[in-house]
């Protein structure tokens, strides 16, 4: 059976805030597979963004273990954390996370060129043409739409092609018919690209896409289905 590309053993996070140290997830165990398109819901503050954090090292665990294509994350410090994210992960948040004094094509081309790609200008033009945004290149995120902005950074999530994809409310700050157009594009650029998704969503609808869907309450599991059920 084939190693798990990602994999969370008995993982536990706990936050200290103001009033004291917060429990955020209780002892949390599941595997996602190498191709494998992962919905996770349940209710605000139920620990699905805070779990999606911790499978891109975004977060750390209090206790547990998260592997991802084999790495311990936990064994990491951020420089390495960093350079693995940029290497095999693509993030993409509700609220696009843009680079405002850059074009739709620098903020595209930026983690290429991180990444050392002697293509990263041209690899970024054929990942906007390809959502669309062939006009839009050289327009700062100011000057875009939220739709087109989420678009972008779909692009550049993707551009690096990413063994894993994590997208965290993608649609969240879209009206019905962007929130659609994003979507398909997200399975789209999964499918082109062959990554893994594990997808943050409220809506029902796009949960149903998915491979698989796990449900979290109270930062635990509460069940695991596939979506077609």
């Amino acid at each position: 059976m084939a190693e798990p590309i990602l994999s969370l053993r008995d993982v536990t996070l706990t936050l200290t805030g103001n009033a004291g140290p917060v429990e955020i997830l209780h002892g949390i165990s599941l595997d996602v597979s190498a191709g494998e398109t992962l919905g996770l819901v349940g209710p605000s503050g139920s620990g699905k963004s805070s779990l999606l954090m911790l499978m891109g090292g975004l977060e750390r665990a209090s206790s547990g273990a998260v592997t991802a294509l084999g790495h311990d994350l936990s064994a990491m410090n951020e420089d390495a954390l960093a350079r693995f994210r940029r290497n095999h992960m693509g993030v993409v948040f509700q609220s696009f996370h843009l680079i405002p004094t850059m074009t739709a094509l620098e903020n595209v081309a930026t983690p290429l060129e991180l990444a050392g790609a002697p293509d990263a200008f041209e690899r970024a033009e054929e990942e906007l043409r390809h959502i669309g945004l062939g006009t839009r290149l050289n327009h700062y995120p100011g000057q875009m739409s939220g739709g087109e902005q989420q678009r972008v950074a779909l692009a550049r999530a993707a551009a690096p092609r990413p063994d894993i994809l994590l997208a965290d409310e993608p649609t969240g700050n879209l009206d019905a018919t962007n929130g659609a157009a994003i979507m398909d594009l997200l399975f789209g650029l999964r499918d082109r690209h062959g990554s893994t998704l594990v997808m943050v969503t409220h809506a029902p609808d796009l949960a149903a896409r998915c491979d698989r869907v796990i449900s979290l309450s109270d930062g635990r599991v509460d069940d695991a289905r596939k979506a077609a059920e």
